[in-house]
Order: structure tokens, then C-alpha cells, then sequence
């Protein structure tokens, strides 16, 4: 038949989904260990950012003469540089973790040095006129200003992380668990449909530490209005 399409090549839902409750306990301790080095790599990932930005933004010199190098870090293809931090580093968690920090500081490191630059000039003369030192200008006015810059590189770094965790884990940078180890095992195995599986788990894990940063959002900054429904505009 003209459309009949063979399993190794792409099976059924039905297979798909057979496979994974075959393979649900080991999924399932797969899955934990990405999902915890992700949360590791991207926490790590947004204290370096925000470190980063901070001191840009402070010594403006070093802005200057750093951001070409910020700009560089992230133009090293992922594959091209995890077998170097296996050389340097040594097999285990270090090398994963770089890797992620590398994917995870950029976005936000650019984002919150924007946001510290949009504090109101009027607020900033203010404290200026009052005695305030750098650091409380910083600490009051330019960061709480930056928060919301701040979320939207998250939102760019979190839908990054999971896949650059399962890149590190398919290099295998000391990897005999997470979901990049189990989809080379299965993709080697020519096992489509448990590959199939773990797309969808890395799917939804993707989702999941988006709607993450999502709700932290939500929470933290609760002082920002919410936009009129498009229906009142339209009858005011």
C-alpha cells in the first residue's frame, strides 16, 4: 500500500504507549535524574547570569571588554564542547553542569542587564539626592525594576535546559542514567518506539519547567497589573 508505514520507522501511538508503561520504572528513574540535573544546571545557570549581569552593569568597563566573550560562549556548538569538558573536567556531573550553565546564563544575564538599565531616571536622581549608595540604588530601585526581564530569560533558558541536559547526557559526560542516556541505549537498540517515549518525556518536561517559571513569576512579582479582557476595551 501506497501508505503503509513500517513500525521501525514510525510506530503506532498504541506501541508508543505500550512501551513506555513496559518501561515505566525505568522511565521513571530516567526521568528523575534529567529532571534534577536540569534544575540543578538552571538554578546554577541563572545565579551565574544574574552575578554576571550585576558586575556589567556596576563597572560599566567591563561591559565593554566582556560582552564580545558573552557573545562568543555561545556560538561553541554544545557537541563541540562537551567532549572538550570531558578531557578538562573528567567524567561525572561537572562537565553536564557546565554545559547547562552555558546554555542557561546567557539569556539571562542579557535580559536582567537590560531590565537594570530601565529603572525610572527620575527614582534613581531621587536616591541619589538622598545619599543613597550604589549598592542600595542596585538593591531597591534597579533590580526590583529588572524582574520582569529577569522571568523572560528564564522563560528562554527554561525551555533550553532540558534538551541541552539530554545533549550532555547523549555525549555521555559520565551519564548512565537520564533520558539522553536511555534514548542513545533504545535509539542503538533500534527500539523506535521506547525512542518515540522518551521524546515525549522530554516533551513534557520541557513544559513542565516552563509553566515553572510561569507560576514563580506569578508569585514573585504580584505588583504588575493585569491586562484589561480585550471585551471591555472594545465596550469602553
Amino acid at each position: 500500500m501506497a501508505f503503509a508505514i513500517e513500525e521501525y520507522t514510525l510506530p503506532a501511538p498504541s506501541d508508543i504507549a505500550v512501551k513506555m508503561y513496559e518501561d515505566s520504572a525505568v522511565l521513571w528513574t530516567h526521568v528523575r535524574a534529567t529532571f534534577g540535573l536540569a534544575l540543578v544546571g538552571l538554578a546554577l545557570g541563572t545565579a551565574v547570569g544574574i552575578a554576571v549581569a550585576v558586575l556589567l552593569h556596576i563597572v560599566p568597563p567591563f561591559k565593554t571588554a566582556l560582552s564580545p566573550l558573552l557573545v562568543l560562549s555561545q556560538n561553541v556548538p554544545l557537541i563541540a564542547l562537551g567532549p572538550l569538558l570531558i578531557i578538562w573536567f573528567g567524567f561525572g556531573t561537572t562537565p553536564k553542569l557546565i554545559l547547562l550553565v552555558l546554555v542557561c546564563f546567557f539569556p539571562v544575564a542579557l535580559s536582567i542587564l537590560v531590565g537594570l538599565g530601565q529603572a525610572e531616571p527620575h527614582l534613581r536622581e531621587y536616591l541619589g539626592m538622598i545619599g543613597a549608595s550604589r549598592w542600595e540604588r542596585l538593591k531597591r530601585l534597579e533590580f526590583p525594576a529588572s524582574l520582569t526581564y529577569l522571568f523572560s530569560g528564564l522563560r528562554i533558558a527554561a525551555t533550553y535546559v532540558v534538551s541541552s541536559a539530554i545533549v550532555a547526557e547523549w555525549l555521555g559526560a559520565g551519564a548512565n542514567t537520564g533520558i539522553g542516556f536511555y534514548l542513545k541505549l533504545k535509539f542503538s537498540g533500534f527500539q523506535q518506539a521506547a525512542v518515540f517515549g522518551s521524546i515525549v518525556c522530554i516533551v513534557v518536561m520541557s513544559l513542565l519547567f516552563f509553566y515553572m517559571v510561569v507560576l514563580a513569576e506569578r508569585l514573585v512579582i504580584r505588583w504588575r497589573p493585569r491586562p484589561e479582557p480585550e471585551w471591555k476595551e472594545a465596550s469602553s
